[in-house]
């Protein structure tokens, strides 16, 4: 059993910033790409930003020079800063983890979402 767990999410002004963090726990061998991704009332889920496991980065354009996706490999977790937050910021925020388990099974886990919520 592997799971994902998000925190950090909330109700923040336009402009500000908020820290959105997951966390994997269970029979966890290793954990391979990470990543952030988003949806909004309506649309799509979409790519945020994401992290490999040798810590290369990607961005959606629509937030780069404003995030920053980082991860801890000893605790087996992903964060994601994000400033100058913008309405159209607004969604649903959800982590996903290729995650090999203590079997030797390769699984695309993902967290249950935090709301962000950009609005004064």
């Amino acid at each position: 059993q592997v799971q994902l767990v998000e925190s950090g999410g909330g109700l923040v002004q336009p402009g500000g910033s908020l820290r959105v963090s997951c966390a994997a726990s269970g029979s966890i061998f290793r954990v391979n790409d990470m990543g952030w991704y988003r949806q909004a009332p309506g649309k799509e889920r979409e790519l945020v930003a994401m992290v490999t496991g040798d810590g290369s980065t990607n961005y959606a354009d629509s937030v780069k020079g404003r995030c920053t996706i980082s991860r801890d490999n000893a605790k087996n977790t992903v964060s994601l800063q994000m400033n100058s937050l913008k309405p159209e910021d607004t969604a649903v925020y959800y982590c996903k983890g290729q995650i090999i388990t203590t079997k030797f099974r390769l699984l695309e886990v993902w967290g249950q979402g935090t709301l962000v919520t950009v609005s004064s």
